[in-house]
């Protein structure tokens, strides 16, 4: 509870609408969800992310920029004139390309750790380690339950003390169907996206709708399906405290124009146009 009055005093600090709600008040809204206190944000929402990247895309380009695909950064090397980026390009023809930059912005998520590590040997800053990255792996699982369970807002279930995950929470896409995640598990690979458990055990459906039930009771194993999973680039370590995305433009290591967005993670999305903007006023 103190978690929450502490949340909605940070909104209230940075202009974000939120009420504290009783338990009463709470299921009137929402009677299949149990809750002793909530924080209700009415301005939360919903969008399709593959049409909103869709349009970051399309406004990219009628501006001049160029979408190259299928591209992957092999090599950065800061010279007098900004950088030089050495790129493979897949195409049979020009299987590589070198590219000169005054500005060079590391937005590469699950791989920024990576692209950043490139210019560690040519600074004495302890990049490898200060942006190594952690990979959570998270399920979602999918509701089949039919009509007994009506839920007309996203519900989150307070996160654990090193705010690792939001926790196993209620969201609804955009066709109005219901899906449960993301869960947690550490892998030690990027592109570990099977949906079987790796080195630890896979949660069952029992394990998954206990969790759910916690805050929606009626949940039962048999009302989930499995869905999908999605990788977080996490600065922290696993059992480690929380730490806050690294938006930040590398004079002072020497690196002027070059900006590393490190861990953005799931959040990123949301913020992703304030993250653009922040970036623009860095450089």
């Amino acid at each position: 509870m103190d978690y929450l009055h502490r949340l909605a005093t940070h909104c209230s600090e940075i202009d974000v609408p939120t009420e504290i709600v009783s338990k009463k008040a709470m299921h009137q809204m929402e009677p299949d969800v149990h809750a002793w206190l909530a924080l209700h944000s009415p301005t939360t929402g919903i969008i399709d992310s593959h049409e909103f990247m869709k349009s970051l895309q399309k406004d990219l380009i009628e501006n001049g920029a160029d979408f190259a695909p299928n591209s992957e950064v092999l090599a950065i090397q800061r010279d007098s004139g900004g950088y030089r980026v050495l790129v493979s390009t897949k195409d049979p023809e020009t299987p590589y390309m070198c590219i000169r930059a005054s500005t060079v912005v590391n937005a590469a998520g699950l791989w920024a750790d990576r692209v950043a590590g490139m210019l560690a040997d040519q600074t004495e800053s302890n990049w490898k380690e200060k942006y190594r990255l952690h990979f959570a792996k998270g399920r979602y699982y999918m509701y089949c339950g039919g009509p007994k369970i009506k839920v007309q807002r996203l519900i989150y279930p307070v996160p654990d003390k090193h705010i690792t995950s939001l926790g196993t929470h209620l969201t609804i896409d955009m066709g109005g169907a219901i899906r449960f995640g993301p869960d947690l598990e550490w892998v030690k690979s990027n592109s570990d996206n099977s949906f079987e458990g790796g080195s630890h055990r896979q949660p069952s459906m029992s394990d998954v709708a206990a969790e759910i039930s916690k805050y929606l009771p009626a949940i039962k194993a048999d009302d989930l399906e499995p869905g999908y999973t999605g990788i977080r680039p996490k600065l922290q370590p696993p059992g480690g405290s929380f730490r806050d995305f690294v938006v930040k433009e590398e004079s002072d290591a020497g690196f002027a124009g070059f900006v590393n967005l490190v861990g953005i993670e799931s959040p990123g999305l949301t913020s992703s146009l304030a993250i653009a903007k922040m970036v623009d006023g860095l450089l």
